[in-house]
């Protein structure tokens, strides 16, 4: 799989350690971020993620910052990505069977190397269920074309 990896300055340590294990496991990444010691805005790491899963040059993205919160609200902002903070695997497995989430936002302050080893273990192996979870997912898809989603038909699957 192809993993598109981004950070700030919060999390380029921790962004450098998980692309090495991802490569370890046999996954093709790309890391986006600053050199090591060096400050940068996170959403311009957001963006350049965000792309490259938009445009299907990543199979899927992996955000670091402080709080994975900023990445998130950055990442949302490109056209066909479900960005989503996760802070367990419980999430991680989640925002992929409910949501069909593309991209992970971490907390590189609050979350451990460890766990997030493990959380992006259990988002890469998570698939989407889909049935009731793809009418919630296109829903999203009609927000994205700003339009209500609750005055909008939604094709069946």
């Amino acid at each position: 799989m192809k993993i598109a990896l981004g950070s700030d300055h919060r999390g380029v340590e921790t962004a450098a350690l998980l692309a090495e294990q991802l490569r370890r496991e046999g996954h093709e990444t790309v890391l986006f971020g600053p050199p090591q010691g060096q400050s940068c805005d996170y959403p311009e790491q957001a963006y350049k993620v965000g792309t490259q899963v938009a445009n299907g040059q990543a199979d899927r993205g992996i955000l670091i910052c402080g709080t994975g919160i900023g990445m998130s609200l950055a990442a949302n902002k490109v056209h066909g990505v479900r960005a989503a903070v996760v802070h367990d695997e419980l999430t991680a497995q989640l925002c992929r069977s409910h949501n069909d989430a593309n991209i992970i936002c971490l907390s590189g302050d609050l979350l451990g190397q460890h766990l997030i080893g493990k959380v992006v273990e259990v988002f890469l192996a998570s698939k989407f269920e889909g049935g009731r979870h793809a009418r919630r997912v296109k829903k999203i898809m009609v927000i994205e074309r700003g339009e209500d989603p609750a005055t909008t038909e939604i094709p069946a699957s």
